[in-house]
């Protein structure tokens, strides 16, 4: 059988395709990486990880400082502050074995990579249970060139990134009657995050409306809306208020009175308010269709014509549609990936029954094309910062960092990563944090107290902070402007203080020490630099540089 598969063309075109995509995006986020474009959901993660080989599952004091406690009620980020309550992912525990043998924020996004890569070998095997070799190569090919797949595969590490093989396994098992291996994979898709029985409950629809299996289709909607019920309303809140005062506003409080609101009053508030629920679901109108031609391009827009399609992504493709937020409807954030396993499960259907249009060479072309142009459109938006040795950030004004400049930039942090002991306790930017979050004690500056295991309050031993990058990019983008507005008066106020003195300036990025004192050469070093930062800022404010930022 091996063998007979191995002098298949077709075959070796989806093996191909799977190596490309490996090595392509294994060697573009490994970059990503090292040259500190890796930013807070690859710290929270690996510090969700590195706490877990230690057996403290799922504590991080970088998602504490996320949380509605901190938030909206002032108080301080702790070290055993449990994520649960804002995500449950306990399906990440299926990797920590993986982790303990290599823990390291890279261990993540090569974990990643694979898990992405997995699911397009078993779409493969999926495929084939309906369609011959030919159709179903090129469905993988799809996968591996789709803008939802590629844009969030080459960012931070995410728990989302199991959904596709996930999925694929459990249609894959539903084809083979392996009903053992179906109701598996159920399971760990409900432990993917609390919102992942959104997707499992599009399986379950379509399993009633085609009428092949109507009794364990039933059971799997029943299994995954209460899953998310009792998950959402009695578990999480066991952990923090999160999910009700923070997480459901943010996306749904537009449904909900008040400031906090569990999942079944948001229910309630769309089912109440149809009206509203029609408007949300089709505004922004052109943001809408775009998302859709997106995620059907890969496919040939098959999938706009299949029922299979609709039944199982289509509730997902809600859940994003009826949300707020201009992330839901990125094709490059995580979220575009939950909508992808029903759209090619019904792309495989819909091949079924048409199998003789696979062999006109005006269809394989345009096919062809959709693929290209997708991968095409990918690489231009430059998803995540990826590729910004390549692509520019902004046109006008331009912004681009040369992969020398990037390169140049990480040597320079490299040796200041080295003076934090492994121990301390560190407040850093950003993209700073991935490459320090294998600790107990870590927050993103400007933060600069945490509550300790013993339950007191403690000032950051150390500080890093990349002011390069931030001016490098603020004269494109206002997060970045107004965060370099509040960091260089809150350095300069922690040098004058004396609680801190700077050790060391590399190319922008400064490095402080709590109780010592500032080095003879970094000081005055770093008075220069904040000179040229404020000359930057007020070149930055004339008219006529507003004038060509603004257009």
């Amino acid at each position: 059988m091996w063998l007979k598969l191995k002098k298949n063309p077709w075959f070796r075109l989806a093996i191909g395709a799977a190596i490309v995509f490996f090595c392509v995006s294994a060697i573009l986020t490994l970059h990503r990486y090292y040259t500190f474009y890796a930013s807070y959901d690859q710290g929270i993660f690996n510090q969700v990880f590195w706490n877990g080989s230690h057996g403290r599952f799922f504590q991080s004091s970088l998602s504490s400082a996320l949380s509605t406690n901190v938030v909206h009620q002032g108080e301080l980020p702790k070290v055993y502050y449990h994520r649960l309550g804002q995500h449950f992912t306990p399906a990440l525990l299926l990797w920590l074995p993986l982790y303990a043998l290599f823990p390291s924020p890279v261990t993540l996004t090569v974990l990643q990579v694979t898990l992405v890569t997995a699911a397009g070998l078993v779409l493969y095997l999926l495929a084939r249970q309906y369609v011959h070799d030919g159709i179903a190569a090129f469905l993988v090919v799809s996968f591996y060139g789709a803008n939802a797949v590629l844009g969030p595969t080459w960012g931070n590490f995410h728990d989302i990134c199991q959904i596709p093989l996930f999925t694929f396994t459990l249609l894959l098992a539903m084809e083979k009657r392996w009903w053992w291996l179906f109701w598996l994979m159920a399971i760990a898709l409900l432990m993917v995050r609390e919102d992942a029985g959104v997707g499992l409950f599009g399986v379950g629809v379509y399993m009633i409306l085609s009428r092949r299996f109507p009794s364990r289709g039933l059971a799997v909607c029943s299994l995954s809306f209460g899953y998310m019920l009792v998950l959402t309303n009695l578990v999480m809140p066991l952990f923090s208020e999160d999910i009700s005062e923070r997480f459901m506003m943010e996306r749904f409080g537009q449904y909900a009175e008040g400031d906090e609101a569990s999942t079944l009053e948001i229910i309630w508030g769309i089912l109440s308010n149809p009206l509203r629920l029609i408007g949300e679901f089709f505004t922004p109108f052109g943001r809408t269709i775009a998302y859709l031609l997106g995620q059907w391009l890969p496919l040939a827009f098959v999938p706009a014509t299949s029922g299979a399609a609709w039944a199982i992504a289509g509730f997902p493709l809600l859940k994003l549609f009826i949300a707020q937020g201009q992330s839901v409807l990125s094709i490059n954030i995580r979220y575009a990936l939950t909508v992808v396993p029903g759209l090619f499960y019904g792309a495989i259907l819909w091949w079924s029954i048409r199998p003789q249009l696979f062999e006109k060479q005006a269809v394989r072309q345009f096919w062809t094309f959709c693929i290209a142009l997708s991968v095409l459109i990918t690489l231009s938006a430059n998803p995540n910062r990826t590729l910004s040795f390549l692509v520019p950030d902004s046109i006008d004004p331009w912004v681009k960092v040369s992969l020398s400049r990037q390169w140049e930039h990480a040597r320079a942090i490299y040796p200041l990563l080295d003076r934090v002991p492994e121990e301390a306790s560190v407040s850093a930017t950003t993209y700073i944090i991935p490459h320090l979050s294998s600790r107990r004690e870590i927050l993103r500056f400007p933060k600069m107290e945490l509550v300790t295991d013993e339950g007191r309050v403690e000032r950051m031993e150390y500080v890093l902070v990349d002011l390069w990058r931030l001016n490098t990019y603020q004269v494109a983008f206002k997060h970045d402007r107004a965060r370099l507005e509040v960091m260089v008066p809150k350095i300069e106020s922690l040098i004058a203080s004396g609680e801190y003195g700077i050790r060391e300036l590399r190319d922008g990025v400064v490095f402080l020490e709590r109780g010592a004192s500032s080095n003879p050469q970094a000081l005055p070093a770093w008075e220069t630099y904040r000179g040229q930062l404020q000359a930057g800022a007020r070149d930055f404010s004339r008219p006529e540089t507003q004038r060509i930022t603004e257009s």
